[in-house]
C-alpha cells in the first residue's frame, strides 16, 4: 500500500472502531484503539498483506477482529496492552512532573501576577488593593495554607510587612515587570522561611502540615505496598512459567488448560512486574532523597536560630539568605509529597489490569495444577547456572563478555528487558537471563542467556533466533514494549505517542552520540628553527658572519672540484576541513474534522457525524 493511501485508510479505520466500541458502551481513547488495528494488521494468523491495498471486505475484516479484541474482557493481551498505553500516556519522571507542576502553577498565579505587575496605582487604595493581592500571591505561591485560613492570612502580612512595608509601595511600582515577578518570587520564598522559622519557635505556623513526618511515614509504607505487590507478581510468573514449561516436556499434561491464554498471562504480569519496579525505584529515590533533605533543613535552622536567638537587630544581608535557603529545602519537600502521590496513584491505577488474572486462574485452580510441578523463581534459576560459563574458544567469530573482564559490566544495555534471547522465540515465555553465563555481543547488540546450553544454539545462527523473536512479538503485540522492540516496530507507534514528544515508551528510543579522533597521535616532531623562505635564511647567515668585519675565505679540493651547489626545500602539511549540509523540509496538511450533531436536536438520541475533511497529502 502507497504510505498516503495507506494512512488515510488507517485513520478511517480506527475512526470506524472507536464508535462501534463506543455503541457498544466501551468508550476507548484513540491510542489503544490505534495499537490494536495496526498490532492485528501485524499478526501473521490475520492473514493482512501490507504490501498491497486493503478491499472494502478486508477493511470490514479488520474492524470486526479489532472490535472484537477490544471487547473480549477475557484476554490477559488486551489488558497487558491497555496498561502499556496507560503507563505510557501518564508516566513521567521526577524532572518532567515537577517541571510540569511548575508550569501548571505558573499558569494558576498568571492572573494574580499581571495584576500586580501591571497596575500603577495613583492612590493610597489602589496600592493597598495591590498589596493585598501581593499577600495573596505569596500565600498561594508557597503552599503553605489555603487563602481561605484567616490565621494564614495574617501570618503571611504580617512577615510581609517585616520584610516589604507598604511604604516601598513606591519603589515596587516604579520597576519593570520582570523585576518585579522576580522581586515577588523572592518575597515568596522570604515570607515562607519567616513562617517556617516561627513554626518552629512556636509562635505561628499552625496551619502548616508537618511534610517531614508525613514523608517519613508515608514513603516507608507506600514502599512495602509496593514490594508486597511486586512480590505477588512474581510468584504469579515463576507459577505460571512452571506449567508453562511443563506442558512443553508433557502436551498432554493439562488439556484443559490453553496455553494461548496462559502465556499472555505470563506476559501481563510480567509487564507488571517491569513497571512496578520503575515506581519503585523512584520511591526509593524520593526516600534518599527526603533524608538528605531533613539532615539539610535541620541544620539550615539551627544556622537559622544561632544567627537570630537573642538579637534585637540583624542586618538583613546576614538573614535573608537563611530564610530563603529554609523556603528551598520546604519546597524540596512538597515537592517529594506531589511525587508520592503520584506513584501512589499510579501504583493504584495498574492494579486493575491485573484483576484479569484471578478470573483467569483462580488461586484453587493453580494449587491444582501445580500438583507434582517444581515451582523455580528467578534467583533459583540463577543459582542453578552459576559456575557455568561460555567457552570463548567454542566461538571463533563471536566475541563474549564476562563481568571480570568487562569494564562498566553492569552499565550493558541488555537486549529484550534482560530476558533469555533464546527461549522467547522458541518457547514463547519469558525466563531471566544470567549476565554471568557470558554476554554475547552480536551487531553492537548484547544478549543474555538463562543457560549454557541456550547460549551456545543461539550464538551458532544469531540472526535466525533473533527473527523468531520478531516473529512471536508480531503474534503478541503485548511483547514489543515489554521486550523493548520499538526499533524493530516503529511504524506501529500510536498517532497521539508520535504527536507527544516528551512521552515515548511506546516510541522508539533515542540516544545522541559522537566520536571524535586526536588531531596529532605522535609527538609532535616540528622544528621551530626551520625557515622555508631563502632571503630569511641569508639574512641569518649574514648576521652570522658578520661580513662587513670578516674576510672571506674561499679553497678548493680535489673532491669538490667541479662540484655545483644542491638545495632542497619542503612545505609543512596545511590543516584542511570540508563541511557539508544538506537541508530537508516536509510538508503535510492540516487536520480539519468537524463534528455535527453535539448540540443534540428535538430527539432524545444525539446523531452526532464526523466529517473528515482533510486533504490528502498528495494536493499539498
Amino acid at each position: 500500500m502507497s504510505g498516503e493511501r495507506t494512512q488515510s485508510v488507517v485513520k478511517r479505520i480506527i475512526r470506524q472502531v472507536g464508535l462501534e466500541c463506543a455503541a457498544q458502551g466501551q468508550s476507548l481513547s484513540e491510542t489503544l484503539v490505534a495499537f490494536m488495528v495496526k498490532a492485528v494488521v501485524l499478526d501473521p494468523r490475520n492473514d493482512f498483506n501490507m504490501d498491497r491495498i486493503l478491499t472494502e471486505n478486508d477493511t470490514q475484516d479488520l474492524i470486526q477482529l479489532c472490535v472484537t479484541r477490544l471487547l473480549d474482557t477475557t484476554n490477559p493481551s488486551l489488558s497487558t496492552i491497555k496498561m502499556q498505553v496507560y503507563f505510557d500516556m501518564n508516566y513521567a519522571n521526577r524532572d518532567e512532573l515537577l517541571s510540569e507542576q511548575e508550569r501548571v502553577l505558573e499558569g494558576k498565579l498568571a492572573p494574580v501576577v499581571r495584576a500586580i505587575t501591571e497596575a500603577g496605582p495613583r492612590v493610597q487604595e489602589d496600592t493597598e488593593n495591590v498589596y493585598q493581592k501581593i499577600v495573596t500571591y505569596v500565600l498561594l505561591r508557597s503552599g503553605l495554607g489555603p487563602p481561605t485560613d484567616i490565621e494564614a492570612v495574617r501570618e503571611v502580612t504580617a512577615a510581609l510587612q517585616s520584610v516589604f512595608p507598604q511604604t516601598e509601595m513606591a519603589t515596587f511600582i516604579s520597576l519593570s515587570k520582570k523585576d518585579k515577578e522576580q522581586q515577588l518570587k523572592d518575597l515568596a520564598m522570604l515570607v515562607s522561611g519567616i513562617r517556617l522559622y516561627n513554626r518552629q519557635c512556636q509562635k505561628g505556623g499552625s496551619s502548616i502540615d508537618d511534610l517531614p513526618d508525613i514523608l517519613n511515614e508515608a514513603i516507608p509504607s507506600a514502599t512495602q505496598t509496593l514490594d508486597e505487590r511486586l512480590n505477588s507478581c512474581q510468584l504469579l510468573a515463576h507459577r505460571y512459567t512452571a506449567l508453562l514449561e511443563s506442558m512443553q516436556e508433557d502436551p498432554h499434561r493439562h488439556p484443559q488448560l490453553s496455553s494461548l491464554k496462559l502465556k499472555e498471562a505470563l506476559f501481563n504480569v510480567r509487564q507488571y512486574e517491569a513497571f512496578l519496579c520503575i515506581l519503585q525505584s523512584n520511591a526509593i529515590t524520593s526516600g534518599q532523597e527526603v533524608e538528605s533533605l531533613n539532615v539539610q533543613f535541620e541544620a539550615a535552622m539551627m544556622v537559622l536560630k544561632n544567627t537570630v536567638e537573642n538579637k534585637t537587630s540583624i542586618e538583613f544581608k546576614e538573614v535573608f539568605p537563611l530564610f530563603m535557603e529554609l523556603s528551598k529545602l520546604w519546597t524540596g519537600f512538597q515537592d517529594e509529597m506531589l511525587l508520592l502521590s503520584f506513584l501512589t496513584n499510579m501504583a493504584n491505577h495498574l492494579q486493575q489490569f491485573l484483576e484479569i488474572q484471578s478470573q483467569l486462574f483462580p488461586e484453587e485452580m493453580l494449587t491444582s495444577l501445580l500438583e507434582g510441578v517444581t515451582v523455580k523463581n528467578d534467583e533459583e534459576r540463577i543459582k542453578e547456572a552459576m559456575g557455568t560459563k561460555v567457552n570463548v574458544s567454542d566461538f571463533k567469530n563471536q566475541e563474549w563478555l564476562f563481568p571480570e573482564t568487562t569494564d562498566y559490566f553492569d552499565q550493558l544495555l541488555i537486549q529484550y528487558h534482560g530476558f533469555c534471547a533464546h527461549s522467547i522465540g522458541v518457547k514463547g515465555i519469558t525466563l531471566p537471563g544470567n549476565p554471568a553465563i557470558g554476554i554475547l555481543k552480536h551487531e553492537e547488540k548484547y544478549y543474555v542467556f538463562s543457560s549454557k546450553e541456550a547460549a551456545y544454539l543461539f550464538a551458532q545462527d544469531p540472526d535466525k533466533f533473533i527473527q523468531l523473536n520478531i516473529e512471536k512479538a508480531k503474534k503478541y503485540a503485548e511483547l514489543i514494549q515489554l521486550l523493548e522492540l520499538h526499533h524493530q516496530f516503529e511504524y506501529l507507534v500510536p498517532h497521539a505517542q508520535a504527536r507527544n514528544a516528551s512521552k515515548g515508551s511506546l516510541k522508539p528510543p533515542k540516544r545522541d552520540s559522537g566520536t571524535q579522533t586526536d588531531t596529532h597521535i605522535l609527538p609532535p616532531t616540528i622544528v621551530r628553527s626551520y625557515e622555508w623562505n631563502e632571503w630569511e635564511l641569508r639574512r641569518k647567515a649574514i648576521k652570522l658572519a658578520n661580513l662587513r668585519r670578516k674576510l672571506t675565505h674561499a679553497m678548493q679540493t680535489d673532491l669538490s672540484h667541479m662540484r655545483r651547489e644542491n638545495f632542497t626545500q619542503v612545505y609543512l602539511p596545511k590543516d584542511a576541513g570540508t563541511q557539508t549540509k544538506r537541508d530537508n523540509s516536509s510538508n503535510v496538511p492540516k487536520p480539519q474534522i468537524f463534528l455535527k450533531g453535539l448540540r443534540g436536536g428535538p430527539s432524545p438520541t444525539t446523531h452526532m457525524v464526523t466529517v473528515d475533511l482533510t486533504r490528502p497529502l498528495d494536493e499539498t
